[in-house]
């Protein structure tokens, strides 16, 4: 192992450790909270799917007059993986994307996905997505996101693809499964299928193939191996940053509950009211 893969790697395993101890997971207790939670969470489904067309554009042939790739091996793996989360197998007989599937289980739980149906409905209008229609935390999440696609090379999306999201999911996604497990599993079929899903597919394929990707496209060039590392801390922070900014978001919501709690008023009691008494 080279001295740049071995320290991109032994980075991208502490901030992975970040994200799994992060204290989210621990407080996600209750129906209302995961609602809150996937209400922003939401936007990170959606922009990964730039993040990968991004690389699909960058690593595969998409233009006309084709050409070979420069690595037939590279555009195995995300031709594959675009198959995966862009028509995956929904659980119900028929298939659909990761996003989609997502949405469901929002539907499923009672989730609002009114911000990020607009935010769809303006790329479907007129081509591109509105920061203001996306509110935060998950803004500044998808901004993050947004501004690698435009200026970032190559390598520099991969890493961040492979480290900032696909190397850290099943970890997560199985602390958050933990945090569920206390409810009624029965009652959340699409939110579990969704969550087992991507660790299935991410832990078994997709992890594996991103970081041959990623050593493929920076081979022994130490220069690009930093150039990794700052993309993953870069990603990592931005995820970090967006649990931070959801814990408050829930915290909020359980303070306006209680509030609303205390203030409401106490029911009237109960008039009681004398029967006649029934002639025998």
């Amino acid at each position: 192992m080279n001295q740049g893969l071995a320290q991109f790697s032994q980075r991208a395993r502490e901030r992975r450790a970040e994200l799994v101890a992060h204290p989210m997971y621990r407080e996600l207790l209750t129906l209302d909270d995961l609602r809150r939670f996937m209400e922003s969470h939401v936007f990170a489904v959606w922009d990964f799917m730039s993040l990968l067309k991004r690389l699909q554009q960058l690593l595969t042939t998409v233009t006309v007059p084709w050409v070979p790739a420069l690595s037939p091996r590279v555009s195995r793996f995300i031709n594959q993986l675009v198959l995966d989360e862009e028509s995956d197998s929904d659980g119900i007989g028929s298939y659909a994307s990761h996003f989609e599937i997502y949405r469901r289980a929002m539907i499923e739980v009672g989730a609002d996905t009114l911000y990020i149906d607009a935010v769809v409905r303006s790329i479907q209008n007129v081509g591109s997505w509105r920061p203001e229609l996306v509110p935060e935390p998950a803004r500044s999440f998808v901004r993050s996101t947004f501004a690698l696609l435009q200026v970032g090379q190559a390598h520099e999306v991969a890493a961040a693809f492979a480290f900032g999201r696909e190397d850290a999911i099943p970890d997560m996604f199985r602390a958050l499964i933990a945090a569920l497990d206390h409810q009624n599993p029965g009652l959340l079929k699409h939110v579990r299928y969704y969550l087992e899903r991507h660790i299935g597919v991410d832990e078994t394929e997709h992890t594996p193939m991103a970081m041959a990707m990623v050593e493929e496209l920076c081979g022994d060039d130490e220069d690009k191996w930093m150039d990794a590392t700052r993309a993953v801390d870069a990603a990592v922070e931005a995820r970090l940053q967006l649990w931070d900014g959801i814990l408050v978001k829930v915290a909020r919501q359980r303070s306006s509950t209680r509030l609303v709690a205390v203030q409401a008023p106490m029911p009237a009691p109960a008039r009681v009211v004398a029967l006649p008494s029934r002639r025998r």
